[in-house]
């Protein structure tokens, strides 16, 4: 894994951990991460951060209801 220095206002230095998790749930949503990397990312079990998700208000299952709509369909 690869170590990124960010510099946050000091506001924020108080809440590192939920800097940390909320750039994880972030990258999890934007499909730059897999579940599983994101949740190595904070050092947590794939439950445990798929639940941490709803705090940053990223879905768990991030694929459009069109796409699996169409998917059904081929089915």
């Amino acid at each position: 894994m690869t170590t990124i220095t960010l510099q946050v206002p000091d506001s924020l230095g108080k809440h590192d951990h939920d800097t940390v998790r909320f750039i994880a749930a972030k990258l999890y949503e934007s499909g730059k991460l897999s579940l599983g990397q994101a949740a190595a990312m904070v050092d947590l079990p794939k439950r445990a951060f798929a639940e941490l998700l709803a705090d940053y208000g990223v879905p768990l299952l991030n694929y459009p209801v069109s796409e699996m709509l169409n998917d059904a369909e081929k089915i």
